[in-house]
C-alpha cells in the first residue's frame, strides 16, 4: 500500500461528525470555520448531489471529519437533497456507516421551525449535540434561550455558536472532546420509529419552547418592519427591479478605471514583446494567441466581480429568499413555483450549479422544466461577450442625465433571457402536462448586515474559477485556435490575411454559408466553435482571429476598436441577441444528462435553444438592416 493509500486509510478511520440543519441555518458556515482550507468538495456516488467533507482538530488535538450534509426540513425526504440526508444519518449509503456523533445545527431566531427536525434526528437514537447558533442575532432581537434547560428538554448537549465570527465555534469543539471517546452507535432503522404526527411533533415544540425561550413571536421587530415595504404587493415588485436595475448600472460605470488597467497592461505587455522579441512563431503565439485570446477576456474579471459583489450582498442579507416570495405568483402564471427563483438565479453565475440546485424542487414536472430553462439565464460567460459588443457600438453617454445607456441596453438583455425563459416555460407546461401550481413554503430570514468575511471569499471564489478558466481551459484553447489559424500558411501571391487559408479559416468559411443570412462573418464562426467549450472563450477567441488579421502595429491594440471598425451595427446587434439564447456549453449539456439521466432531454434542450437563437438573430438582423439602411 502506497503513501497515500495508508493516508487515505489512516483519515477514513477518524470519527465522523456530521452536521445537520435547515436550509440557511449557518450549517456550511460553522463547517467553513471547523475546516479552513482542509475540506474537499465532490459528489455522492451515483447522483450529483454535493459533498463537502473535511478535517479539524480540536482544542485536546483529537482530530475528526466533518461531513456538511444537504440542508433538510425533515427525514420524510421530498427532495433529491432531503433522501440523501437522510440515507447518511440512518446509514443506509451503501459503503457508509452512521456519523458518530450528529451535529444539528439550528437557527437561534427561528427555533419553531428547527427544531421539528431536531426531534426526528433523535429518535435515530444517535449520539446528538444541538448548535444553537446564531444567538448573536436572537440577542439583538431580545429573544432569550435558555441553553440549559433545552439541554434538559431535548436529552442532549446544547452548545451556543456564532459560525460567521472567529471562535465562534469553540463551545463545540469543547462539546466533541467532553464526548471523548466516541462510542460507535448504529441508527435505529427508519422502520423500527414510531411515527409521530405533525400535530404531536408541533405540540411538543411549543411545550419546548414555552419551557426555554421568551415571547418567540417577535413582533413588531426591525426585520417585519422592513418586509411591510419590501414584501408590499406594488411596492415590493417595483424595489426588486430598480435593485436589479441598479446593479446592471453598477456593473458598466464601476468596471471602467480597472478595466482600462488591466488593458493597458496587456497592451504593454504585447508591445514590448513586439518590440523587444524578432518575428517569428513563438512572437506570434505569446502576442497574437496567448495575449490577444486570453487577454481579451481578462480584462472583463472587474464587470464579472461588480455584478457577484452584488449578488452576495443580497443573499447574505436575507433579501434573495423574498425576492422568491415576489416572484412566486409571476411563476406560478407560467407553471412555476417561487421555489425555482434560487435555481434560476445560480444559473446567472453559471447554468450547471443551477441545474444541481434544482434537485430542491420537489415536483418532478417542475424540477424538469426548470432544468430547461435554466441554461436562458445570462450566466457570468455572456457577460465578456455583452460588455465587449456593447462598448464598441453602444455610446457611452447618459439617458435622462440618470442612466447610462450602456447599463441600461445590459439591463434589457438580462430581462431578454428571463422573459424568454418565462415564455419557453408556459410552452413546456402545455408540452410535459398541466401542473396544479403548489403553495410556496419558504423561510423568511432575518435581515442583517452581509458579514465581510463571507463577502470576501465568495469574490475570491469567484475571481479563483474565473482566473483558472482564463489560465486552463481558455489558455489552452486559445493555443490550439492559433495553431488552427496560423496553418498551413497563405499561398504565394495571397490577398488575404494569413488566417483566411487556414484551417480555422476553412472551417469559418464552411459555416459561413450557414450564418451568412443572420449577418455572421468567417472570422465570427470561427469563434462560436470554441465558444461551446465556454462562452467567454468567444471573446478570446476573436480577440486571436482579429489579431492575426491585424498588421504588426495593430496587435497589440483593444479588441474593441477593431471590431467596432470590422461590423457593420446589424451584426452587432445580431451577435447580441445570438448570445442571449445560444446553444448551451458541453459541460451544461453533461450536466443535464447527469441529472436527468437520458440524452433526451439535453439533445432537446441544445435543438430549441439553437433555434431560438438563429431565429432570434435573424429577426434583428434583418429589421436592423431595414432602419439603419446598411
Amino acid at each position: 500500500m502506497g503513501a497515500a493509500e495508508k493516508t487515505m486509510a489512516a483519515v477514513s478511520q477518524l470519527p465522523m461528525v456530521a452536521l445537520l440543519g435547515n436550509p440557511n441555518c449557518g450549517k456550511t458556515a460553522l463547517f467553513n470555520r471547523l475546516t479552513g482550507a482542509r475540506q474537499k468538495v465532490a459528489n455522492y456516488a451515483g447522483v450529483t448531489i454535493e459533498r463537502k467533507e473535511g478535517m479539524f482538530t480540536s482544542p485536546e488535538g483529537r482530530p475528526f471529519r466533518v461531513l456538511d450534509l444537504p440542508g433538510a426540513y425533515s427525514l420524510s425526504a421530498h427532495t433529491p437533497d432531503e433522501a440523501i440526508t437522510r440515507d447518511v444519518v440512518a446509514g443506509l449509503r451503501a459503503g457508509e456507516q452512521s456519523p458518530d456523533v450528529v451535529v444539528c445545527v439550528v437557527d437561534a431566531t427561528n427555533l419553531r421551525l428547527n427544531l421539528r427536525l431536531v426531534l426526528e434526528i433523535k429518535r435515530l437514537g444517535l449520539p446528538m449535540v444541538l448548535a444553537l447558533n446564531m444567538v448573536d442575532v436572537a440577542a439583538k432581537r431580545g429573544i432569550v434561550i435558555d441553553a440549559d434547560k433545552l439541554a434538559e428538554e431535548l436529552g442532549m448537549t446544547v452548545v451556543e455558536t456564532v459560525a460567521v465570527q472567529g471562535g465562534g465555534e469553540k463551545s463545540l469543539l469543547r462539546a466533541l472532546d467532553a464526548m471523548w471517546p466516541l462510542r460507535t452507535v448504529a441508527a435505529k432503522p427508519l422502520s423500527a420509529i414510531d411515527e409521530v404526527s405533525v400535530e404531536d411533533t408541533q405540540r411538543e415544540v411549543r411545550r419546548i419552547l414555552a419551557a426555554v425561550s421568551n415571547d418567540f413571536h417577535d413582533t413588531g421587530n426591525l426585520t417585519e418592519k422592513i418586509d411591510d415595504v419590501v414584501l408590499h404587493p406594488v411596492l415590493g415588485p417595483v424595489i426588486l427591479a430598480v435593485l436589479m436595475f441598479l446593479v446592471f448600472q453598477a456593473v458598466f460605470s464601476w468596471a471602467n478605471v480597472p478595466m482600462d488597467m488591466i488593458k493597458a497592461g496587456v497592451d504593454s505587455v504585447g508591445q514590448y514583446l513586439t518590440a523587444h522579441m524578432g518575428e517569428g512563431l513563438l512572437r506570434s503565439l505569446l502576442v497574437e494567441g496567448i495575449l490577444g485570446g486570453a487577454g481579451s477576456v481578462l480584462v472583463f474579471l472587474p464587470q464579472i466581480l461588480i455584478l457577484f459583489f452584488f449578488i452576495l450582498v443580497l443573499e447574505d442579507c436575507g433579501y434573495l429568499p423574498r425576492a422568491a416570495f415576489l416572484l412566486d405568483r409571476l411563476m406560478g402564471g407560467v407553471g412555476l413555483s417561487g421555489r425555482a427563483f434560487i435555481p434560476l438565479l445560480s444559473s446567472f453565475a453559471c447554468a450547471i450549479p443551477g441545474i444541481m440546485a434544482a434537485r430542491t424542487i420537489q415536483n418532478p414536472r417542475d424540477r424538469l422544466v426548470t432544468i430547461m430553462i435554466a441554461p436562458l439565464m445570462t450566466c457570468s460567460a455572456r457577460l465578456p461577450v455583452y460588455a465587449l459588443i456593447i462598448a464598441a457600438f453602444i455610446p457611452d453617454r447618459q439617458v435622462a442625465g440618470l442612466m447610462s445607456l450602456q447599463g441600461l441596453v445590459l439591463f434589457g438583455l438580462y430581462v431578454a433571457g428571463i422573459v424568454s425563459a418565462m415564455g419557453v416555460a408556459y410552452f413546456m407546461k402545455r408540452t410535459f402536462g398541466a401542473n396544479h401550481q403548489q403553495p410556496l413554503m419558504l423561510e423568511l430570514p432575518a435581515y442583517h448586515w452581509p458579514h465581510l468575511r463571507n463577502l470576501a471569499l465568495g469574490l475570491w471564489e469567484r475571481a479563483k474559477i474565473f482566473l483558472t478558466r482564463v489560465g486552463t481551459i481558455i489558455l489552452t484553447l486559445m493555443v490550439l485556435l492559433w495553431f488552427l489559424s496560423s496553418f498551413p500558411g497563405a499561398p504565394e501571391g495571397a490577398t488575404h490575411p494569413a488566417i483566411y487559408y487556414s484551417m480555422a479559416g476553412m472551417l469559418g468559411r464552411a459555416l459561413e454559408v450557414v450564418f451568412t443570412p443572420i449577418g455572421f462573418n468567417w472570422q465570427i464562426c470561427i469563434a462560436l466553435v470554441p465558444g461551446l467549450a465556454a462562452r467567454e472563450v468567444a471573446v478570446g477567441a476573436l480577440g486571436t482571429v482579429y489579431a492575426l488579421s491585424q498588421t504588426g502595429e495593430e496587435l497589440a491594440s483593444s479588441l474593441t476598436p477593431i471590431i467596432a471598425a470590422s461590423w457593420a451595427l446589424p451584426t452587432a446587434l445580431s451577435l447580441l441577441a445570438w448570445y442571449v439564447f445560444a446553444p448551451q456549453c458541453m459541460s451544461t449539456l453533461s450536466v443535464v444528462r447527469r441529472e436527468t439521466g437520458t440524452w433526451r432531454y439535453p439533445a432537446l434542450m441544445a435543438g430549441y435553444m439553437f433555434a431560438l437563437a438563429y431565429t432570434a438573430s435573424f429577426l434583428t438582423y434583418r429589421i436592423a438592416l431595414l432602419l439603419t439602411g446598411a
